[in-house]
């Protein structure tokens, strides 16, 4: 066998190391499936071996899950043939019910994190023992990839804690820390760290059985199943709940549920089975392939440096200077200390560089009381950070990050103080969101070092940064900016310059199109709803208070002075005008479209007299009310397409990964579709085209397709075919 090693010791235990070759974390790949049936076999027919334990020979992980791209590939290769990828679903379920009906104890060591498919193989052996170290995960986090735990999860975790705990940890996606697997009833020993192989053998010669709990015939589900009291409201409820936080966007919620509730009522083996079944019409969903090839495909690709010029040297950033130390600078701050990179945080003042590390210190505090850092790390990592108003201590950086407020003028005055610092070839980026790179470069006197590194807020949640080229920055450039930002484990993107860039310009049209329904007579209510409805994170006036109603503000002033005659005022631009000059700024003064002074939070009374609700046909649950509502998703969700498509156009991006990752990643598209670029390939784009221009025609040319995609509907093009993604580096 390739991919398991067995060692038999004196007392019959065979030690089984995982170990996949050539791969850094081990996977279930479709080599590893077609092996286990074979292990097992040897488990139950070799004499000499006693009682088993499985574990890692890896120091990344026990196992990281499926390879999601084999197995996809595996299961639709039968081009839609059910049986077909039922038997190819059915190999690992039925692998791993092999195994845990070998007739021989067997022992999950986890000496690494378990999550998907990885801890699915734990859970189909009868002991496990995981190493108490604050980086191992265990979880089954599926649903966040269009999918659900498909290799025995939702029927062997249902049978350990009960329905209830499983549905809300498999439906959330979320991991557990060693103790807390534990006390959850997943885990049912944690040792020190290598120690989990032998605790695991003192299990097995003390007796261990080789029979799961559900294989008991006095078995029984914790908290019952759905014919018991209690068992019977989980499911009521949890339809709800689930119904609540999915909104029917995610076929795999409402799938996982039904392959729990017919499989607990049924012996295991038949559960499985419902639930492979469950598995495979999720994996044939539009929804599960979209997501799969964005979330998991081309996040993978793009966090390996896919885009990255080729020729280029490696390059190890170990300085960065950040000038700014607020919310956003304080955050790179701890990002790069985080990474191992010494760190220079400079603002005005004294006090406002000493307050940026306060932050950073805070937010290290909460990892040492998680467990997740010793005091020694907590100590060394936070003395990598220099708080100061000296420029001087620039000199060595190899990068610097520049996140001062959004003024031409403050950004120009830092940028030459700082490049005076500076050694040749280091690079100076900037954390502007909205304003033009090419523009503030004229303020470098090496624009060709001069880079785009746009972070999300808060820093220390947010994956992207987006990586903006001017039109003199070089490759060299991008390539250092790059290994920067896969350094400190965020997932780039690089796009051209334009205002707004990429992902501010196509976010903003989310919120543009909240306010021109506020404008139109729609209830603040219902709008914001009807934005969550969509898939999207919150409704557009939640997000607007949350992005900050005076940035919006300032940010189309200052493109009204930098445009003259040719700026077209936004809407509700004058509604947001007026708010801010009445002092309600958003979520941060907790005074915005809502009043944050209570919880929940309510609409602001006095909007209603800037916008009066004129409009309640959407209300109710009549076919017109239904059809109202629909039209306001999709103009929400058309409205931002309709923008990527244009950047399309314009060169702003030009690659589909990019596109739809960054559209996820950065302000949250709406997920199920994996990202606008696959939406309007998977909608078809002449479908696309004719209802954006029937949007047109009702509501004006914010909604008109650019050229390009008449052209490529006229062909029955898609972007993913036409613009096939090409990996830059090697």
């Amino acid at each position: 066998m390739e991919n398991f090693k067995i060692d038999i010791d004196a007392d019959g235990v065979a030690l089984v190391t995982f170990d996949v070759p050539g791969r850094s974390m081990n996977t279930l790949t479709s080599a590893v499936i077609a092996e286990i049936p074979a292990l097992v076999e040897k488990i139950k027919t070799d004499d000499a071996i006693k009682g088993v334990v499985i574990t890692s020979g890896k120091t990344t992980g026990f196992c990281a899950g499926a390879d999601l791209g084999d197995m996809a590939a595996g299961m639709l290769a039968g081009g839609g043939d059910l049986q077909k990828a039922f038997d190819t679903g059915w190999a690992l379920n039925g692998a791993f019910r092999a195994l845990e009906t070998s007739g021989k104890p067997v022992a999950a060591a986890i000496n690494g994190l378990a999550l998907g498919g990885g801890l699915e193989f734990t859970l189909a052996c009868h002991y496990r023992v995981v190493e108490n170290d604050p980086k191992i995960q265990l979880g089954l986090p599926e649903i966040k990839v269009g999918l659900f735990p498909g290799g025995g999860g939702t029927q062997r975790l249902t049978r350990l804690i009960g329905v209830q705990n499983a549905l809300m940890q498999m439906a959330e996606g979320k991991s557990w820390r060693p103790n807390d697997a534990k006390g959850a009833g997943v885990v049912h020993e944690v040792v020190e760290k290598g120690q989990s192989v032998e605790a695991a053998k003192t299990w097995i010669k003390g007796g261990g059985k080789a029979v799961q709990p559900w294989d008991d015939p006095k078995f029984k589900i914790p908290g019952g199943g759905p014919y018991h009291p209690a068992g019977a409201q989980v499911f009521i409820m949890g339809n709800a709940i689930l119904r609540k936080q999915s909104y029917g966007n995610y076929p795999a919620v409402l799938n996982m549920m039904k392959a729990v509730y017919e499989g607990v009522q049924v012996p295991i083996e038949a559960g499985l089975r419902i639930e492979t079944r469950y598995f495979i019409k999720t994996l044939m969903t539009p929804q599960a392939q979209a997501m799969i090839r964005s979330l998991f495909l081309s996040k993978q690709e793009l966090d390996k440096g896919a885009v990255r010029p080729a020729g280029v040297p490696k390059s190890d950033p170990k300085k960065v200077s950040v000038l700014g130390a607020g919310m956003m600078g304080a955050g790179i701050a701890y990002v790069q200390v985080m990474a191992g990179i010494e760190t220079v945080l400079i603002d005005q003042t004294q006090e406002a560089a000493d307050k940026g590390k306060a932050h950073v210190e805070e937010l290290l505090k909460k990892r040492l009381s998680r467990g997740q850092m010793t005091q020694e790390k907590f100590d060394a990592t936070l003395a990598l950070v220099t708080a100061t108003t000296d420029y001087d201590l620039i000199k060595g950086s190899d990068l610097v990050i520049e996140a001062v407020f959004e003024n031409r003028e403050i950004k120009a005055d830092v940028t030459k103080r700082a490049e005076a610092q500076l050694a040749e070839g280091a690079v100076f980026g900037s954390n502007t969101s909205t304003l033009p790179i090419t523009g503030l470069a004229e303020a470098s006197v090496r624009p060709e070092d001069f880079i785009g590194i746009h972070f999300f807020s808060p820093v220390d949640k947010m994956m992207l940064v987006e990586i903006i080229m001017g039109e003199k920055t070089g490759d060299v450039a991008l390539a250092k900016a790059l290994d920067y930002v896969l350094k400190i484990k965020k997932t780039p993107i690089v796009v051209n310059d334009s205002r707004g860039f990429y992902t501010s310009r196509c976010f903003s049209t989310f919120l543009m199109e909240g306010m021109a329904m506020l404008e139109e007579g729609y209830s603040p209510v219902l709008i914001d709803n009807v934005g969550r409805m969509t898939g999207m994170p919150r409704g557009p006036l939640e997000m607007h208070d949350d992005v900050a109603l005076d940035l919006s503000y300032k940010i189309a002033k200052q493109t009204r002075e930098d445009l003259g005659d040719k700026y077209v005022a936004n809407e509700g631009e004058q509604i947001v005008a007026t708010m801010v000059e009445q002092g309600r700024y958003g979520r941060k003064n907790g005074k915005g479209f809502y009043d944050y002074d209570q919880k929940p939070k309510v609409i602001w009374p006095g909007l209603y007299d800037l916008a009066p609700t004129t409009k309640g046909e959407a209300f109710g649950e009549s076919p017109e009310a239904l059809a109202a509502v629909d039209e306001l998703k999709t103009r929400l969700l058309y409205r931002q397409a309709v923008e990527v498509a244009r950047c399309w156009e314009e060169g702003v991006i030009d690659d589909p990964r990019e596109g739809d990752l960054g559209a996820i990643l950065g302000w949250g598209f709406a997920p199920w579709t994996g990202g606008p670029i696959t939406f309007m390939d998977q909608t078809g784009l002449k479908a696309f085209v004719a209802k954006a221009d029937e949007l047109t025609a009702k509501y004006g040319d914010r909604f008109k397709v650019p050229q390009l995609l008449r052209d490529m509907a006229a062909k029955n093009e898609t972007f993913y075919g036409r613009f096939a993604p090409q990996t830059k580096a090697t």
